[in-house]
């Protein structure tokens, strides 16, 4: 008959390891964002993804006054940084006519606040597949303790 501890380290093995395999799982192919943000006077940021051939990406900036600069794979949209201001909404919809890394650079240079909304499409991120597997991992050496304390009661545990 196993233990107490034994039943609960198999239990919790198994559902770490449940978790990453289907956070691994689904992790793969493209992935949709949803930006939805909103950046105080002064604030900046940057939107940086990587995308497949023929990834759609939309965004739409609004705010009193703003600039952006927009840097796509080869051949593909590019805007550089708009010397006058632009002002009150701007939609921006790219795709990509090859693989690689899309920036997007938005600065609020107006007196109120910018709101961010659009959806992108980007791969997953290489790290974040290794930290899935870490996770599956983390759940079979529980596993494989649970399962060696039942065989034999180490001294000290």
């Amino acid at each position: 008959m196993y233990s107490k501890r034994t039943v609960i380290g198999i239990g919790v093995g198994s559902v770490i390891t449940a978790i990453g395999v289907i956070a691994l799982v689904t992790s793969f192919g493209l992935q949709s964002i949803n930006v939805d943000d909103t950046y105080g006077i002064g604030e900046k940021t940057t939107y940086s993804l990587t995308a497949p051939q023929h990834a759609k990406q939309f965004i739409n900036i609004t705010g009193n006054s703003f600039k952006i600069d927009l840097k796509s794979p080869y051949a593909g949209l590019q805007i550089p940084e708009s010397d006058p201001d632009l002002k009150n909404n701007v939609d921006i919809e790219w795709v990509h006519l090859e693989e690689g890394r899309s920036i997007l650079k938005i600065r609020n240079t107006g007196d109120s606040e910018l709101h961010v909304t659009g959806t992108l499409q980007a791969l997953t991120d290489p790290l974040q597949i290794m930290y899935h597997v870490v996770v599956i991992i983390t759940g079979i050496v529980i596993l494989g303790f649970s399962s060696a304390f039942s065989m034999r009661k180490p001294s000290g545990f």
